[in-house]
């Protein structure tokens, strides 16, 4: 993916800031508390919607979210009333120096500037503070998942570097934690997450069209979902932490 391409896919979720809230699955308590411990006050760096937000919430963290947005802001200000929230980047987060005790980035360190984006984060982070990164992706050993995203991604879907991703100094070391989860949905919810994806909301309009009728006729006839009103998608979890020294 070319840099044009990787920034008007980071920009395009706007577009679908409804799909997306409603759509994206939350994030499993085993992996909050590895990411950011005890920490009091935390960032969620690109926080979207606010899935991340909900799950440090309902931890008892103090929550300070940032999301460059204004759409997806406004979904999250919407759901998280009690979160102060922000329009910023990774890059330029518009928070003071010291300001966290750690740094969630949820679904989004790829798309970010890693040059410009450490030094800023290890500026608003207190000290002995960390960054923690984390994503959901989709379990397709299981058959139904496969065919709807072999359909849905047609190879565009940018790779999410969830296993070896390191950020170097002033950050230690990378710290890694795994963990599975089900997202329950529907039908209309599976339609929902497909056409959040980045790839999916920049197509043609008669494209994406096919695209999500192709996916349909998937989630109609395949005999694990035929005739189920509740849908689980399996979720791997992949977490990687690091301090600041």
């Amino acid at each position: 993916m070319t840099t044009v391409d990787a920034t008007q896919h980071a920009r395009s979720f706007g577009a679908a800031a409804d799909s997306y809230a409603r759509a994206r699955p939350g994030y499993p308590r085993d992996a909050v508390d590895f990411l950011v411990g005890d920490a009091a006050r935390v960032l969620d760096l690109g926080a979207g919607t606010g899935k991340f937000s909900q799950a440090l919430v309902a931890a008892g963290h103090e929550v300070v979210a940032v999301e460059p947005s204004t759409r997806m802001l406004a979904q999250l200000r919407e759901a998280l009333p009690e979160v102060e929230a922000h329009e910023g980047s990774a890059e330029a987060t518009g928070l003071a120096s010291g300001s966290v005790d750690a740094v969630v980035v949820a679904q989004a360190w790829h798309w970010v500037d890693p040059g410009r984006a450490v030094p800023e984060v290890a500026r608003v982070l207190r000290p002995g503070g960390s960054l923690g990164l984390v994503w959901n992706v989709r379990d397709d050993t299981v058959d139904w998942v496969r065919q709807v995203w072999d359909l849905a991604q047609r190879g565009q879907e940018q790779e999410m570097r969830t296993d070896t991703t390191e950020v170097g100094p002033p950050f230690g070391p990378a710290h890694r934690f795994g963990t599975r989860f089900e997202h329950v949905t529907d039908r209309a919810g599976i339609l929902d997450l497909v056409a959040s994806r980045s790839y999916v909301i920049v197509l043609p309009e008669d494209e994406r069209r096919d695209l999500l009728a192709a996916v349909a006729d998937v989630l109609d006839g395949h005999p694990d979902l035929r005739g189920r009103d509740e849908v689980r998608v399996p979720y791997r979890t992949h977490c990687t932490r690091f301090v600041l020294r």
